[in-house]
């Protein structure tokens, strides 16, 4: 009983560092966790989508039996949830056949449709909503992944159509990564964004590999602001981790207020991707920009990335809300009203609730702050979550970088220490780990 007590408490802790860990390092704390402790993790509410793609694409049956039966992994092609098997057993309603055959000039039925016929039909009934391109899907045929990548290179699908290919067409990752690129059009349709949100739910791309593959990189950016549309979107946690991983591209950047301003002047005319692009602006490589009208919501998206300025410090009831983050109440209850009368007063941030609430562990999990959810996208104070995120990962990537056995260090060490998480950041880079596990 208490291994298992020991277990689940590791698969938590592993799961709240998976949601800063770089992909790579993800996949090697993934390839060192114990059995048990691996199939506790994959049944953990906190479990991030990266680590959920992660799982289902390079894991075990085993692991994928238990990401499927997991409650809160939502939108996977896993038993019981949509996904291509769902699709595949689609038919073609009977009213859009006549359509279909006035486009095509023959009946559907009477040979497969060729690449060339689907895409036309796909551009035509493809603009908003991915329903009737999974109709048109239904019929009989055979694409060609290159064909369709080319074709959407040259002009892109709209929206709904390509939607409909990521979860039907069961493609290649690098023809999923073309039909995501959008270079080329000034305005994409208002629901440009579903196609992204899509190919991370159903687990073809985990959301460091979209935000190192979108193009052009001003959507890449869009993508990482709130939006307040409603339909398919990303929850809360999937915002905060595309966040990271788009971060993570911009970290030639710096704190330089200088190059974020250049990066949001370059942007709405780059082609390329948010990497390739705050490459150029670190570097001074990249000529003027031609003028152009401002993209909406881009210079948001820009504020929302960029370094957040130190708070003032001073103030007396602020001095007093940071201390007691340091002193629990009696009980959680009252402890998660007083964090969040605080956070309403502006006493405290998110980034401040990371620094100084001690255990590390409860900081990580904001449950143990704003209390506990029954869904991802209803916190709300839905501020503090993306900023106490973007802190953490700020403070792990400056403290571990690239080194997979510090990032296991903390990851074994988390459960145990009882200090805040720059302290356990400290003793575990300092090589005083104060974990007695093996």
């Amino acid at each position: 009983m208490d291994e298992d007590r020991d277990s689940r408490r590791r698969a938590w802790c592993v799961a709240l560092v998976l949601r800063h860990a770089p992909q790579h390092i993800a996949a090697d704390l993934l390839r060192r966790l114990d059995p048990a402790t691996r199939d506790h993790l994959c049944r953990d509410e906190r479990l991030p989508a990266c680590a959920v793609t992660l799982l289902v694409r390079d894991g075990t049956d085993r692991d994928r039996h238990f990401v499927a039966r997991n409650p809160y992994v939502r939108g996977r092609p896993l038993p019981g949830l949509p996904g291509p098997a769902r699709y595949a057993a689609r038919r073609t309603p009977d009213a859009l056949l006549p359509l279909l055959r006035a486009r095509l000039g023959r009946d559907p039925a009477d040979a497969p449709l060729s690449t060339r016929e689907l895409i036309a039909l796909l551009r035509a009934h493809g603009t908003h909503h991915p329903r009737v391109p999974l109709d048109i899907l239904a019929l009989a045929a055979a694409p060609d992944p290159e064909e369709l990548a080319a074709a959407h290179l040259r002009r892109p699908l709209p929206p709904g159509a390509v939607e409909a290919l990521l979860m039907r067409g069961e493609l290649p990752r690098e023809t999923v990564r073309a039909l995501l690129e959008t270079a080329g059009t000034d305005a994409y349709g208002r629901n440009w964004h579903r196609p992204a949100v899509r190919a991370v739910r159903m687990g073809l791309l985990t959301p460091a590999e979209l935000a190192g593959c979108l193009a052009p990189a001003h959507r890449t950016l869009l993508l990482c602001r709130p939006t307040g549309i409603r339909g398919l979107r990303w929850n809360l946690s999937e915002e905060a981790e595309l966040r990271a991983a788009a971060a993570r591209e911009l970290a030639p950047l710096g704190d330089d207020p200088r190059l974020w301003a250049e990066l949001l002047r370059q942007a709405p005319a780059f082609p390329g991707t948010l990497g390739a692009l705050a490459d150029g602006v670190a570097h001074g490589a990249l000529p003027a920009p031609p003028p152009g009208p401002p993209v909406p919501g881009l210079a948001e998206a820009v504020r929302a990335m960029a370094p957040a300025p130190v708070e003032p410090v001073g103030d007396v009831e602020r001095e007093l809300a940071l201390a007691s983050l340091a002193v629990p109440m009696e009980t959680v209850e009252e402890d998660i009203r007083w964090v969040r009368d605080c956070l309403d007063r502006g006493l405290l941030t998110g980034t401040d609730v990371i620094r100084h609430k001690l255990p590390a562990c409860w900081a990580l999990d904001e449950d143990h702050w704003l209390g506990d959810v029954d869904h991802p996208d209803r916190y709300d104070r839905p501020e503090a979550v993306l900023a106490a995120r973007a802190e953490a990962g700020r403070l792990f990537a400056l403290a571990l970088g690239q080194d997979a056995q510090a990032w296991w260090r903390v990851a074994r060490t988390l459960p145990d220490f009882a200090g805040t998480l720059p302290h356990l950041l400290l003793r575990v880079t300092d090589g005083d780990s104060v974990s007695k596990r093996p």
